[in-house]
């Protein structure tokens, strides 16, 4: 009975959400090299959604040209607004190392919203607009697959003890 009890112990503690399972598949982009104003602009994003109002929408803006400004130097706004009406939120993307441009919005339900993205610099300003489907994060959480796989560990733990009873009897 207690190997049981420890089996059973360990199965909930590995089950049990840890940091690491707060991990997403990885961004993907919506708008490839399209060409606004003077600038060329790519948007990639991760777009989760949260009952909790953190910023879980992630957003990358890059440019394949700005005409010899440096990204730095432009501001990129990001808005993100439900289509099925509502308010929409726009986060001014910070300055990553990479030259890449980072936002992370609310986005506060599942469902489809329209992405805009503006870039304002020396050489003037682009917009692009796309469209994303911001969802939960659909893998199953680490208890539910603990819950699905007791059935199995436990007919094999059954199973072993068959074989441990039938050895022992020859």
């Amino acid at each position: 009975m207690r190997k049981v009890s420890v089996m059973l112990a360990a199965a909930i503690w590995l089950g049990a959400p840890h940091d690491g399972a707060a991990h997403d598949g990885p961004p993907y982009p919506v708008v490839s090299e399209r060409r606004a104003g003077p600038y060329v602009i790519s948007v990639w994003t991760d777009p989760d959604t949260t009952d909790d109002e953190t910023a879980r929408g992630q957003f990358w803006v890059t440019f394949a040209d700005t005409g010899g400004v440096q990204a730095r130097d432009v501001r990129v706004t990001i808005t993100a607004t439900p289509l099925r009406g509502g308010q929409g939120r726009s986060v001014e993307a910070a300055q990553g190392g990479n030259g890449a441009h980072f936002g992370a919005l609310v986005l506060d339900h599942e469902g489809r919203f329209r992405i805009d993205v503006r870039a304002v610099g020396p050489r003037g300003e682009g917009d692009v607009r796309a469209e994303v489907d911001a969802t939960y994060d659909l893998r199953p959480a680490p208890f539910v697959v603990v819950l699905y796989a007791l059935p199995f560990v436990l007919v094999g733990a059954l199973w072993a003890k068959a074989l441990r009873r039938r050895r022992a009897g020859r």
